[in-house]
This record gives C-alpha cells, sequence and structure tokens, in this order.
C-alpha cells in the first residue's frame, strides 16, 4: 500500500538554512535521498512579506534561505547539518564565492532546543575541518517568507543560464562526485 501526501507530509520535519545563494543551497540539497521537498525563502530579518528585490538591499536583514522538508527515517538532522557545511564555506561573513551582501551569509534558524543543540554540535564538530573561524549565525527560526515562484527550482528550470553553468553545476558536480565516494 502507497502512502498518502498526508502521511508523508506527517513523518516529514523541517530545517531552514541559507548558505549564500538560494538557488545554489536548493539544488545541493536535493541531491540527498530523505529530502522531500526545498523551497526557497527568506528569513532572518525583521520586514514582512520581503521581496527578493528588497532583500537584494541588505536593508530587510533578511537571509536567503532554504526550508528542507525531509523524511528524519532517511535522513537525520545530524547529516543535513554535516553536508550544510560540503555545500558553502562557513567562513566567509556575508558573502559566498562572487555574492556579497548580509542576504548571503551563513545562517541556521532553528525552530525549537532540539535543533538548536543539533547546531550547536555540528559547528563545533565541523569546525576541526576549517582552518579560519566559522561564522555562522545560530539563530531562533520567527518566519520563513517562501520567494517568489521563478525562484523555486531555479537550476532545474533554467540549466544554460549563466549563473548556473559557471556557479550552480560545478558545485552540484562536487557534491555529487563526493557523495558517490561515500
Amino acid at each position: 500500500m502507497t502512502a498518502t501526501p498526508t502521511a508523508l507530509l506527517a513523518k516529514t520535519q523541517t530545517l531552514v538554512l541559507g548558505g549564500g545563494c538560494f538557488w545554489c543551497t536548493e539544488a545541493a540539497y536535493k541531491l540527498l535521498p530523505g529530502v522531500h521537498s526545498v523551497t526557497s525563502g527568506y528569513a532572518g530579518g525583521s520586514t514582512p512579506r520581503p521581496s527578493y528585490e528588497a532583500v537584494c538591499t541588505g536593508e530587510t536583514g533578511h537571509a536567503e534561505v532554504i526550508r528542507i522538508r525531509y523524511n528524519p527515517e532517511k535522513i537525520s538532522l545530524a547529516q543535513l547539518l554535516d553536508f550544510f557545511w560540503e555545500a558553502h564555506d562557513p567562513t566567509t561573513p556575508n558573502r559566498q564565492g562572487a555574492d556579497v551582501g548580509t542576504q548571503y551569509r551563513s545562517i541556521i534558524l532553528y525552530q525549537d532546543a532540539e535543533q538548536k543543540a543539533a547546531a550547536e554540535t555540528a559547528i563545533a564538530r565541523a569546525q576541526e575541518n576549517f582552518a579560519r573561524p566559522i561564522v555562522t549565525e545560530l539563530v531562533p527560526l520567527e518566519k520563513f517568507w517562501p520567494a517568489e515562484d521563478y525562484h523555486q527550482d531555479y537550476f532545474a528550470k533554467n540549466p544554460h543560464a549563466g549563473y548556473c553553468r559557471v556557479v550552480i553545476a560545478p558545485k552540484v558536480s562536487k557534491l555529487k562526485k563526493a557523495r558517490a565516494g561515500q
């Protein structure tokens, strides 16, 4: 018997994090078995219902983030957090590569004490692998605002766009190779 969509959703948990451009992190997390869906959005700021244009000004306080819905029976919170350190550079404040601004900061937005503790443990464990200090913000999630529709599944829908070919495709390829070797 196949589980209904409602039954599948009941088994999912969510994690919200940002590691630079949400197009990149969305594409990266879609590689993982056990991830049900990834939604690009905004969080960590003070402006209600922010738009992409407003977030890009750096004045809203929001970061580009993703909301990951996952099945904890197939992938653990610790595994998702460990992958975070592979998917971006957590040692560069307010930037990832050529993307510069507070909207590109490294951030984990926890929903409860369990997620906060897991993130603290993951940060401490990951720090051993970086020469520079991890600057990832760890803050409570107040509100997740989904990004505009054209941002959702951006890499899948626009694989030939310049940013996708130059930035996202190499990152996804590198992550796929690393996952295959595990």
